[in-house]
């Protein structure tokens, strides 16, 4: 049996809530994780999923804007989507192992700002 957690806790945006706190699966299923957006996604939300085994640090697995509904697989087995609606983003693993087992959690960056300077001869 695997263990998949989701804890709000690690939610940087009360934007964002899980639908469930806990999942639990048997080897070689299919799992998928949801957090419910408060609103729709729109092409400058940024969010972001994580995993974090026992005593270690978080590690990225994967993120996605919300103007696309899926995004390009990183990490082979996981995959992550916006529903039809973009009010809830997805982590799809599609062969669950023990080694899956761990505190899984997603964070939203509403903008990401960049800033341009260019550089000229003094006038």
């Amino acid at each position: 049996m695997c263990l998949y957690r989701t804890l709000s806790k690690c939610v940087s945006s009360e934007d964002l809530t899980p639908l469930k706190y806990e999942e639990y699966s048997l080897e070689g299923t299919f799992v998928t994780l949801f957090y419910k957006y408060s609103r729709t996604a729109a092409g400058n939300d940024f969010f972001f999923w994580y995993r974090q085994d026992t005593a270690q640090r978080p590690e990225f697995l994967q993120s996605i804007s919300g103007g696309v509904y899926k995004s390009d697989p990183i990490n082979t087995g996981i995959s992550v989507k916006l529903n039809g609606e973009k009010k809830r983003v997805d982590l799809e693993i599609s062969s669950a192992e023990v080694t899956d087992s761990a505190l899984y959690y997603c964070a939203q960056n509403l903008y990401i700002h960049r800033s341009a300077i260019t550089l000229g001869p003094p006038a």
